[in-house]
């Protein structure tokens, strides 16, 4: 079963990114990401919220 998330950083390194994400108990993963990788997640990210954007605000297409 899939847990909450709580919290979410990026951190730049060296030679990329570090991503830390804590989940509802505090348990923490820390992942290495390349810049190319962490704009393929931010492309995702942006895909999905802007094709749940009127499900979420309750925007009827037909009101504009």
């Amino acid at each position: 079963m899939a847990k909450a998330l709580a919290s979410f950083a990026i951190s730049p390194t060296g030679d990329g990114y570090m991503l830390m994400m804590e989940d509802e108990d505090g348990d923490t993963i820390e992942l290495t990401a390349t810049f190319e990788q962490l704009d393929l997640i931010a492309e995702a990210v942006d895909q999905q919220l802007n094709s749940d954007e009127e499900d979420v605000l309750g925007i009827d297409e037909d009101e504009e």
